[in-house]
């Protein structure tokens, strides 16, 4: 397709064209340094490594006495006790094979001494440990070796990774106060349209409640967006273009739903394209959500323009939107999971079809998506219960029970 400037574009094109499309044209978000203790969530840009030898020093693993191995050799099985070595102490030394230190789970192992008998294993008498008869200990026991988890300056996490609980503990070896993650990008949600009415205010018969805005707000938390401003508008042009420039302006990303089909009130892809944003595509082969619309602006601005239905408007952010935003904070785009249907479907062999499912796991541990179709595109109550989609692809008319379909999460 061509616009009137003589500027192609894609019209009408493959779902896997269009999400080509999409993540090609998304911009990389900026980075930023923030506190060890504000990383949770975000999206590392630099790769953290090793400050120091993992255990920093042979570390003691259990309650015990700490000895010379050698003496066990020699038979000896009573031991002089000399002193305790406890955690977050300097070594002490072990110089007679015939002595023993009193040693705490987390210690360093004293200087001279390479095995620790557990305090079960042992009997005390003032100064005097005697092993438990018959008890047979093994060389190096209940020691763990300096640098035997990882080595100082090893790489231990890769640029891209999310931050969560377990990387947060990781972030700590590496030793820096300081870690450079993805700036969370500020996100516009704006719907459209004059029969949209906020919740808790009066409603007519012919309007109805704003829900896309409050569901792709909710979808981009979950998925650690955070910076997330909600807009409701009217179809007024005048009123369109003015907030739609001034949220373009002070935000990274536009999100809209509604006015981007063929209607007279449809205004939002030529106020885009009054805007300065460069249209990548529209309309995609898919049902629901045919009318989608890309763009980007000059300064590398993504906008998406999602249709109104509410089931069209979700899918569309589930599947373009979501996995766009994770590469453009540079994260890896994840792959759907492989689901295998839960009945017989038959489906538009024009359209890739959106379907959207219940998930369970069979008696084998596969994971089963049962469908749960939506009455039509604007059933969003529907949805209450259901994990995702799974996607049916074009060309096929009959998915039989058992078929392994990607699926994808709301």
């Amino acid at each position: 397709m061509t616009e009137p400037t003589g500027k192609p574009y894609l019209y009408r094109i493959d779902v896997a064209e269009a999400e080509t499309a999409i993540l090609e044209h998304m911009p990389v978000f900026p980075a930023t340094k923030v506190p060890l203790a504000q990383a949770l969530g975000g999206i590392l840009r630099e790769p953290v490594m090793a400050e120091r030898d993992q255990p920093p020093f042979d570390r003691v693993t259990m309650d015990g006495i700490a000895i010379r191995f050698d003496a066990i050799r020699k038979g000896i099985c009573t031991f002089t006790l000399i002193g305790t070595q406890g955690a977050g102490e300097a070594a002490k030394t072990l110089s007679d094979p015939t002595e023993c230190l009193e040693i705490m789970t987390g210690a360093v192992l004293p200087q001279g001494a390479d095995t620790v008998i557990p305090v079960e294993r042992i009997r005390t008498t003032g100064n005097n440990v005697e092993l438990e008869p018959g008890y047979e200990p093994k060389e190096k026991q209940c020691v763990h070796p300096q640098g035997s988890d990882h080595l100082q300056g090893q790489t231990l996490l890769q640029t891209g990774v999310r931050v969560g609980p377990t990387e947060m503990a990781v972030l700590t070896v590496g030793g820096k106060p300081d870690i450079t993650v993805t700036r969370q990008p500020g996100i516009a949600v704006i719907s459209t349209g004059d029969e949209l009415v906020e919740v808790g205010k009066p409603v007519k018969l012919f309007q109805i409640r704003s829900s896309n805005d409050y569901a792709i707000e909710a979808a981009l938390a979950r998925r650690g967006f955070t910076d997330c401003t909600r807009a409701q508008l009217p179809d007024n042009p005048a009123r369109l273009t003015e907030e739609i420039s001034r949220l373009h302006a002070e935000k990274d990303v536009l999100i809209l739903s509604g006015g981007v089909s063929m209607g007279k009130f449809d205004y939002i892809p030529q106020i885009l394209k009054d805007l300065g944003v460069e249209v990548v595509l529209h309309k995609i082969l898919q049902r629901p959500g045919l009318p989608m619309w890309f763009g980007v602006c000059r300064d590398g601005k993504p906008v998406f323009a999602l249709p109104g239905n509410p089931v069209s408007s979700l899918v569309c952010l589930a599947r373009y939107v979501l996995p766009a935003l994770q590469k453009a904070r540079g994260e890896p785009v994840e792959k759907p999971a492989a689901g295998c249907l839960g009945e017989t479907v038959m489906s538009d062999s024009d359209l890739t079809c959106f379907l959207p499912v219940v998930l369970s796991h069979s008696d084998d541990g596969r994971l089963v998506a049962m469908p749960k179709p939506t009455n039509t595109s604007g059933d969003f109550v529907s949805l209450g219960g259901t994990h995702g989609f799974v996607e049916l692809t074009r060309k096929e008319n009959q998915f039989l029970e058992g078929t392994a379909v990607p699926f994808y999460s709301w």
